[in-house]
């Protein structure tokens, strides 16, 4: 699903305008951006958490080289879920090997 899949069901499940629901869902998308960006973290009803964390900085190695690099400390965004939504993807088959490979702007995938 991308955003504008998402705007058509939010007006769909709200009996919305497209244009109202689009106003809706970046306006709670840039909520959660502004509020990860000072720290907080995000809590929707014990389902959906959004937690900004910190990763130490470490030692790598380049795969292709075997070169050891410096690997610098960062923040992320971590995304938990609540058991509703793994209960919710329970049934959802995914292939065991996906192999895809870029034409252009589309992108082909061959399962095996």
């Amino acid at each position: 699903m991308n955003k504008e899949e998402l705007v058509s069901a939010v007006a769909e499940m709200t009996n919305e305008t497209k244009k109202l629901s689009k106003v809706m869902v970046v306006a709670v998308l840039e909520s959660i951006k502004r509020a990860l960006a000072k720290g907080d973290k995000v809590k929707l009803v014990d389902e959906l958490i959004f937690e900004v964390k910190h990763r130490n900085g470490r030692k790598g190695r380049n795969p292709a080289t075997g070169e050891e690099i410096d690997i610098e400390a960062r923040n992320y965004i971590d995304i938990s879920v609540g058991k509703s939504w793994n209960d919710a993807i329970v049934d959802v088959v995914v292939p065991e090997k996906v192999k895809g490979e870029f034409r252009g702007k589309k992108k082909e995938v061959v399962v095996e």
